[in-house]
C-alpha cells in the first residue's frame, strides 16, 4: 500500500521545496510502508513514554505546539488505531483545547532521547468529559498521579512515521540515571566492604607479630 504518512505530509508546496533542494527524486513514486495501524513496535514505544509534544492549528491558521506529560505510559493504546490520555491541568490557557474545537487534526512527536528515536503521528482528536466513557476513564486515569485531570482526549490514527536519529542529543531522566548508577553503587559497596575486611585482617596479622 502507498505510504499514507507521505500522502498526508507532502503537499504541492512541499514538492516544490524538495525540488528546490534537489530532494524531489528521493520521494517520488510509491514507498510501500504501512502506517495506518500501530504494530507492537509502536505500541511498546508509546507505552514507554512519559511525555510527548502535540501540535494543533487554530481557526486563524496559527500552529501551536504543547508539551504533555504524566506517568510513564499515560498515553494509552485503546486499540491499534486509537490512543487516549487524561489531559491534566496546566497553565489554564487552553490553547490546544480550543484549537481542537475548530480543527481536530493533530501531530504528535514522541522522543526516546537515550536511544535517539522519535515517532511522529498524525491523528484526529476528540475531546471527552471525564464521565463520558467510564471504561475509557478507567483506562487512562492514574489514581497515584498527583495532578488534576480535566478531560480525556481520544486520538484516532491517520498515519505515523519513524524519524531518523540525526541531531537527537541523548538525555536521561533522573530515574534512568538512577537505574544506570545503582549497579555501580552496589559494586562500590561490595568493594568497600571487602577492603574493610582486608584491612582488618592485615591489622590482625600485624598485631600478632
Amino acid at each position: 500500500m502507498p505510504y499514507h504518512f507521505l500522502e498526508v505530509a507532502i503537499t504541492p508546496n512541499v514538492r516544490q521545496a524538495q525540488a528546490e533542494m534537489g530532494a524531489d527524486q528521493i520521494w517520488l513514486g510509491e514507498h510501500h510502508c504501512a502506517s495506518d495501524s500501530f504494530t507492537e513496535s509502536e505500541l511498546a514505544f508509546i507505552a514507554a513514554r512519559d511525555s510527548f509534544y502535540i501540535a494543533s492549528v487554530s481557526e486563524t491558521d496559527w500552529p501551536y505546539v504543547q508539551h504533555r506529560g504524566g506517568p510513564q505510559g499515560f498515553l494509552k493504546a485503546v486499540d491499534n488505531k486509537t490512543l487516549a490520555f487524561a489531559d491534566y491541568r496546566g497553565n489554564r490557557q487552553y490553547i490546544s483545547t480550543g484549537n481542537f474545537v475548530a480543527n481536530d487534526r493533530a501531530c504528535l512527536f514522541l522522543v526516546d532521547y537515550p536511544r535517539r528515536a522519535r515517532l511522529k503521528i498524525y491523528m484526529h482528536v476528540e475531546t471527552l468529559a471525564l464521565d463520558a466513557d467510564p471504561a475509557l476513564t478507567d483506562l487512562v486515569f492514574d489514581a497515584g498521579y498527583r495532578a488534576k485531570a480535566e478531560r480525556i482526549l481520544r486520538l484516532r490514527l491517520e498515519a505515523f512515521d519513524w524519524n531518523c536519529p540525526q541531531h537527537i542529543t541523548p538525555r536521561y531522566t533522573e530515574g534512568e540515571v538512577e537505574k544506570a548508577v545503582t549497579p555501580l553503587r552496589e559494586r562500590l559497596g561490595q568493594l568497600e566492604s571487602e577492603n574493610t575486611e582486608l584491612r582488618a585482617r592485615l591489622a590482625a596479622a600485624l598485631g600478632e607479630k
